[in-house]
């Protein structure tokens, strides 16, 4: 199957009007904390995915994920990062999230970690994956 590649524009069109400034305000967190990120969009899946190259499953470390009453914030390495907040959620090998619904959540200190341990790490093992 060929996927297709969006904008961003496109994800953000994806998601509730309520749910857009919060989808802006991620991106432009993740902007501010990796000046050199490589952004991905999947716009069938309605997911922006972020990494230090263009590999998702090795260079990627989070991802923007569109649903209907909320955003997915995932971590494609989330097994390894320290959360002491407890909010990542999920059950597979390496892959976790955290359900953002508003914006006083998408500015909580602790998504902000976790952001900054996820493009630590990728940085330092991108090609350990």
């Amino acid at each position: 199957m060929k996927e297709i590649r969006g904008t961003f524009s496109q994800l953000r069109s994806a998601a509730s009007p309520s749910l857009r400034p919060v989808v802006d305000f991620l991106h432009k967190l993740i902007a501010s904390l990796d000046k050199a990120y490589v952004e991905v969009v999947w716009a069938r899946q309605e997911i922006a995915s972020f990494g230090v190259g263009p590999k998702k499953m090795s260079q990627h470390y989070a991802y923007i994920g569109v649903h209907k009453s909320h955003l997915n914030l995932g971590f494609y390495y989330g097994t390894s990062l320290k959360d002491p907040a407890g909010l990542l959620e999920g059950s597979g090998k390496k892959l976790r999230h955290v359900k953002i619904s508003e914006m006083a959540e998408a500015k909580s200190p602790a998504v902000e970690s976790l952001l900054i341990q996820a493009i630590a790490d990728r940085r330092q093992n991108q090609n350990d994956a």
